[in-house]
């Protein structure tokens, strides 16, 4: 996220000598994309990072795809077999060489640390509460904030009350739309949210405790690595690397005469995909304008929907948690009743996310057991 931002102590220039009180020599770490060419933050140790006691076995994950019928489908994900932490409960949905699509009920609290060394994530948070302890601060959260972690930040969530989380691990790095920037990075006037929107980490107490477990995240699996010491034993940091929390409910639609397209909700970009969000708005207010989305075909995407809560007035058979899976080549919309119900109507309530892909998604085998059978035929005539 380009804005600039500065915690705890630094030294007046990078990559000079800093010492404590003791005369010791801080250890500078620069974490960065794109090699040097994007952007960083310098982040300053009490210990070395580098230092690893043992390096645990690889565990694959295994993505095993549903190559069944080409088909739309309705996944009912409150009802997964899910429990655990923040990642052992995760199971994974969709995916594709861009992404991993999962969901997860969370009740317990991690006990290592995780850090995904080759992936950005966000993670939508549907209920419940905690705390993201990261090595670059805390970060409260609770239900509606987008939390974005990107790749190579080392976190832990302590779970407050049991959370429901729907989570977007993208093989490139997330960012704001880039139609809502100016050329200087900063979210433009007419953008649906600002900078002043975004939470970012506090810097809380360093610790120096260890050795520490951290279970990296990689192409194709888990691996863990113990450190000598703690990961969050910064006593500063400064730049423009660093997670960060949006709420859904900060989100300003943009509305208009006739029905918008879905670009206007867009929230996130990422390769590959789009992330867009759904919230309460006016309807569009021609006199003969139509609220409910005409029916389209994404002949260059496949569309996946998170229903959050409220009124889902273009479909029916929706609850709190569904998944619609519209896979390219086939098109969609409105379900019968559904565009002569919405005419009149003034606004909605609904709270949805859409990740759109421009590549082919593969629905998993774990979908199967939450995939409503009956979803294709939902356009018939009742």
């Amino acid at each position: 996220m380009p804005f600039y931002q500065k915690r705890g102590i630094i030294p007046n220039k990078r990559h000079i000598q800093f010492r404590d009180d003791k005369n010791n020599l801080y250890w500078e770490e620069l974490v960065s994309r794109e090699g040097f060419s994007s952007i960083y933050s310098n982040i300053y140790h009490k210990n070395p990072p580098t230092v690893v006691n043992k390096v645990g076995d690889f565990n694959p994950l295994k993505l095993e795809a549903w190559t069944g019928t080409h088909r739309h489908h309705h996944l009912t994900t409150h009802k997964l077999d899910s429990s655990g932490d923040a990642i052992s409960a995760r199971v994974p949905l969709f995916f594709n060489s861009d992404c991993v699509l999962y969901k997860a009920h969370v009740n317990s609290s991690m006990t290592d640390y995780y850090r995904n060394g080759h992936h950005d994530e966000i993670i939508f948070v549907h209920v419940g509460s905690g705390t993201l302890n990261t090595n670059f601060g805390q970060l409260n959260v609770a239900a509606g904030d987008y939390v974005v972690i990107p790749r190579g930040v080392i976190w832990q969530l302590d779970v407050k009350d049991s959370m429901k989380h729907f989570i977007i691990e993208s093989s490139g790095p997330v960012e704001t739309p880039k139609g809502y920037r100016n050329r200087h990075g900063q979210l433009l006037e007419h953008s649906p949210f600002s900078e002043r929107d975004i939470r970012t980490p506090e810097l809380v107490d360093s610790q120096s405790d260890g050795p520490t477990n951290i279970n990296v995240r990689l192409n194709g699996g888990h691996q863990i690595y113990e450190y000598a010491t703690h990961p969050c034993d910064l006593v500063g940091w400064d730049g423009y690397y660093f997670p960060w929390v949006f709420n859904i409910k900060d989100f300003m639609p943009i509305t208009g005469k006739v029905h918008q397209p879905p670009p206007v909700h867009q929230v996130f970009q990422a390769s590959g995909l789009v992330i867009c969000n759904f919230v309460p708005r006016l309807f569009d207010y021609h006199p003969e304008a139509i609220p409910a989305p005409y029916a389209h075909s994404n002949v260059d995407s496949d569309e996946i929907l998170y229903y959050v809560e409220g009124d889902f007035m273009s479909r029916k058979g929706m609850e709190e948690g569904s998944i619609t899976f519209h896979p390219g080549g086939l098109p969609h919309g409105p379900q019968p009743g559904k565009i002569e119900e919405s005419i009149g109507t003034k606004e909605t309530s609904e709270y949805a996310v859409m990740v759109d892909t421009f590549k082919p998604l593969n629905i998993t085998t774990a979908a199967q057991e939450v995939d409503d059978i009956d979803y294709p035929a939902s356009w018939l005539e009742s």
